[in-house]
């Protein structure tokens, strides 16, 4: 068995970043940027009243001034400020030349129709000066970032109408075993529901991906042999589920070395997860996951996840701390390392959820997190601190 991190770390050393291709700005949502994004001018493009009030100069402010025009966002001024006059000005419009503060509507006291004074003399300048925000040529956006909805704004204030990212990875997901049937169907009492795929093409498409579902494909050799190196020839991953162990019918290794991809995983010292199958092939990879749903939702949380992320440029990493455990904990073996599922309570503290093993899929559905019990810990004390991560 590998370590988890050896593991990753040699599933990680396949990957590289797909082509780059351009894109229309509202589907860059998910997608990982492949170059730098500069804006092509300052922001802001001009020195902007941060409020609605009057814009004058500072000497002036004690002084009764006369307003000579009114100026709204996106309007041009029309006069430049001179000695005891001011501007009607609105939140967001140019200030005019000569002008260096603006005084707020609240502070104003109206004199008559055309002059006004300032009655706060601790008034602050209330300006947004020209390239405070970002200069012409400043790089907003870091290639390899994944764009979430917090940055489409900066591509659109940058002139981003097409932005240029990582190509999605063509993934395909076919699930193993004769006992299996699908969602819609009354299982016999020797069937099970495929459950293992829905999960799968959910947690792909949580990163942009659109997996392409193969079916069922019963624990025939030949027919699954037929069916992998078809998935495998027209998509960049095949992810399969089921038949990766060593049982009688666990045909899954054996088929990929007859198709010649070199078994660069084949077991993984976590629980649970242990049977895990990770080939290559050039630039062709087949994930071969657990057939236990809580297995291979962990797999794919572990392994996959920063695969496919890997493949589309994103350096992200999943957000993991170190939290007390909120009650005693214990398990029977500690051979592997175990990731169990688990909420937060309202003192920050880790919760167990009730956990009946791989197959327990409603005891996953509730948790928040994973936390970690470290290789050689069967047991961890209230207040303990454990890993998490987050899901």
């Amino acid at each position: 068995m590998i370590q988890y991190k050896d593991a990753l770390k040699s599933i990680l050393e396949q990957a590289k970043v797909l082509p780059s291709e351009i894109v229309e700005l509202e589907l860059g949502l998910n997608r990982v940027l492949t170059q730098d994004v500069c804006i092509d001018m300052d922001m802001p493009p001009f020195n902007k009243s941060a409020m609605d009030g009057y814009a004058c100069r500072k000497t002036d402010l004690h002084n009764n001034l006369q307003v000579i025009e009114t100026i709204f966002a996106g309007k041009k001024p029309e006069s430049s400020i001179e000695e005891n006059q001011c501007a009607k000005i609105m939140t967001g419009a140019v200030v005019p030349q000569g002008a260096d503060c603006v005084f707020m509507i609240e502070d104003t006291e109206l004199l008559d129709e055309n002059q006004v004074r300032c009655t706060n003399s601790n008034t602050k300048s209330n300006i947004s000066l020209k390239g405070e925000d970002a200069q012409t040529g400043d790089v907003l956006l870091a290639k390899n970032t994944k764009l979430e909805a917090r940055h489409m704004p900066l591509l659109a204030m940058s002139g981003k109408s097409m932005v240029e990212v990582a190509q999605k990875p063509k993934v395909a997901i076919i699930a193993s075993g004769t006992e299996l049937v699908e969602p819609s169907e009354k299982p016999e009492p020797f069937q099970i529901r495929n459950s293992n795929s829905s999960q799968l093409l959910a947690q792909l498409k949580q990163l942009g991906i659109d997996g392409q579902y193969k079916g069922i494909i019963k624990d025939d050799g030949a027919l699954l042999e037929e069916q992998i190196s078809k998935a495998l020839q027209e998509n960049n991953v095949l992810i399969l589920t089921g038949g990766v162990s060593v049982g009688e019918y666990d045909l899954i290794p054996g088929i990929l070395q007859k198709l010649n991809y070199e078994l660069v995983i084949s077991k993984t010292a976590i629980q649970p997860g242990k049977p895990m199958i990770f080939a290559k092939k050039g630039n062709s990879f087949c994930f071969g996951l657990s057939g236990n749903p809580v297995s291979s939702f962990i797999q794919f949380e572990l392994y996959t996840r920063p695969f496919m992320n890997a493949l589309m440029g994103n350096t992200n990493k999943t957000t993991e701390l170190a939290l007390p455990i909120g009650t005693d904990f214990s398990r029977r073996k500690d051979a592997r390392l175990l990731f169990a599922p688990a909420i937060i309570n309202d003192k920050s503290e880790v919760v167990p959820i009730e956990f009946h093993g791989s197959a327990h899929i409603n005891g996953l559905s509730l948790a928040q997190v994973l936390f970690e019990l470290p290789i050689g810990t069967k047991e961890v004390k209230k207040g303990d601190l454990v890993n998490v991560r987050f899901l």
